[in-house]
């Protein structure tokens, strides 16, 4: 028997056909951590959308391109001035 693409050989699975199984869709990204305050500065170019999420006096700015979604450790001001002007959205958390 097969269910969401784990076969069941020994049959105590649910019996599914395989014709109504779907693909779950693309692979989920593990974020990359960027170290580089200059190389998330090209990152925040092509930005789809910025998340940024604020605990005590540090912030973790999250950006999601194309390629992948990226994260930034930094300060709060440094968040704030790094999402400055952008025209993706931004999101506060």
């Amino acid at each position: 028997m097969l269910c969401c693409g784990i076969r069941f050989s020994h049959g105590c699975g649910p019996s599914v056909p395989a014709s109504l199984i779907k693909a779950v869709g693309p692979p989920v990204l593990v974020p990359s951590e960027v170290t580089s305050k200059d190389e998330f500065k090209k990152l925040l170019k092509d930005a789809e959308e910025v998340r940024v999420v604020r605990k005590d006096e540090t912030a973790k700015v999250k950006v999601r391109t194309s390629k992948g979604l990226y994260t930034y450790k930094t300060t709060g001001e440094e968040a704030d001035a790094l999402v400055k002007g952008l025209k993706a959205a931004i999101v506060e958390f």
